[in-house]
Formats: structure tokens, C-alpha cells, sequence
């Protein structure tokens, strides 16, 4: 199998990387820099074009079929109600959040519907659908994933494509206990337990799989 991950020198991408290595896969990772060599091949591209998107997948392919995308690229802001929240704030959680996704599915989408297999996983956020004040322009652009990630799923079926979105609730990762030093990180859901779900759903296992919205909240 070989599995396309975005974001992957991101909070989540190492854990995600990793597991899927673990699990026999070929890896090769999406970022738009890389600081230090990988396990993995890897492959610098701006996720939030569809220039960048294009070029990513297009450079995969030259490894072989695509089997799967894993998509990470994400990003948090807020903290404002939505009568003081800026276009700034907005226009950018819409381009991190949501527009990245779309770039990137649609340049998978091709050959993997060409192919006539194709597993598409993204991670949202528990905001997607349990929404939390001065908050707003994050989680319609989770919220707008989702939906976007269901209409992969429907469009999939004829051509054996499936597509599902992860919600998480906060990370355990070095950056969120560093803005967050005052949280119990115990309660927080561990980078090991999403990669091992995607895994899971990128494998033939999951194929009847598609569509869904799946929580890992962890305790918190």
C-alpha cells in the first residue's frame, strides 16, 4: 500500500508516518519544508494550492499507484465571538482548514477513480459538530470538511473510493502542553490512538467504510 499523508512533519504527521510504516506501507510525506531527514520519502509542495496539490500527487504516482491519502494539514485560531472575528481569522481557518482539503482530494481523486480503489482520511475536530463560543470561524471550517469528506463519500461508491473524517478533541502533542501547561494531558487523546484508527480505515478492513464521521476523544 502506498499512502500519501499531508501535513506530515506536523503535531500528528510522525505518529501517523510511523504507523503507517509499522504496517508494512509505503510513506511518503507532504510538507512544504523539511528541516531533517525522514524514514520515508518525502515530498516539499504548499498544500493550500492546487498547484502544490498537483505536483504532490503527481510525484507520488511516480512511486507507483496511490492507495491512499491521509490528510493533516490543518490549523487553530480563534478565541473571539463571531462579531469580533476578523476576515483575517476567517479567510485563513476557511484556506487552512478546508480549501487544503479540497486541493489535495481532488488531485487524489483522479487516479485513485482511474484506478478504481482509493482510501481518503482526514482529520477534523470535535468543534465540527459539538460547537464551543468564540470559536465560530474554526469550526464551520471543520464543520464544511466534513460535509466536504461526505460528498467524497457518496461521489466514491461507483468508483470504490472511500472517504471518512476523524474528530479529535485535543492532541497530546508537545506544542498544545506547551500552550497548554495547565491541562491534565491525560485526558487529552494520544497521537498513537488516531494513527492506529487510520490505519485501520485506510486498510481492505475498512472498505465498507466510507462516509463516516468518527469520533477519538480520549477523556476529555
Amino acid at each position: 500500500m502506498s499512502v500519501l499523508v499531508t501535513g506530515a512533519n506536523g503535531g500528528l504527521g510522525p505518529a501517523v508516518c510511523q504507523a503507517f510504516l509499522d504496517s508494512g506501507a509505503t510513506v511518503i510525506g507532504v510538507a512544504r519544508a523539511w528541516r531533517e531527514p525522514a524514514p520515508f520519502a518525502t515530498i516539499s509542495a504548499d498544500a493550500a494550492t492546487a498547484e502544490g496539490c498537483e505536483k504532490m500527487v503527481a510525484q507520488a504516482l511516480q512511486r507507483g499507484p496511490l492507495d491512499a491519502l491521509v490528510h493533516l494539514v490543518g490549523g487553530f485560531s480563534g478565541g473571539s465571538p463571531l462579531a469580533e472575528t476578523s476576515d483575517e481569522t476567517w479567510d485563513g481557518m476557511m484556506n487552512v482548514n478546508l480549501r487544503t482539503a479540497f486541493c489535495a482530494m481532488r488531485a487524489a481523486l483522479r487516479p485513485m477513480t482511474a484506478a478504481g480503489r482509493g482510501r481518503i482520511i482526514a482529520i477534523g475536530s470535535r468543534l465540527a459538530v459539538e460547537p464551543s463560543p468564540n470559536f465560530a470561524a474554526y469550526a464551520v471550517s471543520k464543520a464544511a470538511l466534513v460535509a466536504l469528506v461526505k460528498n467524497v463519500a457518496v461521489e466514491g461508491k461507483k468508483s470504490g473510493v472511500t472517504a471518512n473524517v476523524v474528530l479529535t478533541s485535543i492532541i497530546d502533542t508537545p506544542k498544545n502542553r506547551e500552550e497548554m501547561p495547565g491541562a491534565d494531558f491525560t485526558k487529552w487523546v494520544r497521537p498513537e490512538s488516531i494513527a492506529k484508527l487510520m490505519v485501520w480505515l485506510a486498510s481492505d478492513a475498512a472498505a465498507d467504510i466510507s462516509g463516516a464521521v468518527i469520533p477519538i476523544y480520549g477523556r476529555a
